[in-house]
């Protein structure tokens, strides 16, 4: 199916679809640089993040890790604050890193005035800026409790991950009225197939090996945006263990201008 052909919407994923490597980790290190996380919560991120570039795998554990992390620093904190935060995060860091390939891909939906969904496990409020940055038209993310704009350090329902998102875009598109044989999906990941299956259009974007090999059987469209691959096995660990040190020092400064 072409990207023109009919109605329906086009849903992305956002991390090493949209954009290379996980927004919940620059987020973090956004945070750290700015002494509202710990240097072993980095370092727990960067971890995380290392194996995902690496392998283009999204490890349970690591989502386990990156959700409770989140839960943990948000607790407490007022809604705004963090949208705030996002914002200027989003500008510093993950602008520049949507792929130019992903870009083209949603212009072609957006030329032929297609609804254009976020559909990610990022935190809903970082999934709506990104949205908003794009021109996109809407955004489903993991969802945090709030009462009364402050965060209570829990999520409502689960992280949307999995064939949570398949059950998201399935509700979405019975609310619209869109008919999902008519619609497009795009995703990296394997962990994505329940999402990818539920579509008349499916892409596999910088797939992980898995969905690689599905995708040639299913005679989807492949696209890989990545390059050097080789070269990034060995720079990637390096430059985040450089972020890592770099926020430890950050913070160390400011610690000691503090004190004096």
């Amino acid at each position: 199916m072409s990207q023109s052909a009919g109605p329906g919407a086009a849903f992305f994923d956002v991390d090493n679809t949209l954009m290379r490597g996980a927004s919940i980790y620059y987020f973090a290190r956004g945070l750290a640089a700015r002494d509202l996380f710990t240097t072993r919560d980095l370092m727990r991120f960067a971890w995380g993040q290392a194996v995902f570039r690496i392998t283009g795998m999204e490890r349970p554990d690591h989502l386990d890790a990156a959700r409770d992390a989140a839960l943990a620093f948000v607790a407490g904190h007022d809604v705004d604050d963090l949208v705030e935060l996002c914002e200027e995060i989003y500008d510093e860091s993950m602008a520049d890193r949507v792929w130019e390939g992903a870009r083209s891909l949603i212009q072609g939906h957006l030329d032929v005035g297609r609804p254009i969904w976020l559909v990610t496990a990022t935190p809903v409020e970082l999934a709506q800026i990104i949205r908003r940055r794009l021109g996109l038209t809407g955004a489903l993310g993991t969802e945090a409790e709030t009462i009364d704009g402050v965060y209570t350090g829990r999520l409502n329902g689960d992280l949307l991950h999995g064939r949570a998102k398949a059950e998201a875009v399935r509700a979405l598109a019975r609310k619209k009225g869109w008919d999902l044989t008519a619609c497009s999906a795009y995703s990296d990941s394997s962990n994505d197939l329940p999402l990818l299956s539920l579509v008349g259009d499916p892409h596999a974007v910088n797939p992980d090996g898995d969905l690689r090999r599905y995708a040639r059987t299913r005679q989807w469209p492949v696209h890989d945006f990545r390059t050097h691959r080789t070269a990034m096995k060995v720079a990637v660990p390096a430059a985040l263990a450089g972020a890592v040190v770099g926020a430890s020092t950050i913070r160390a400064t400011r610690r000691r201008r503090a004190g004096r």
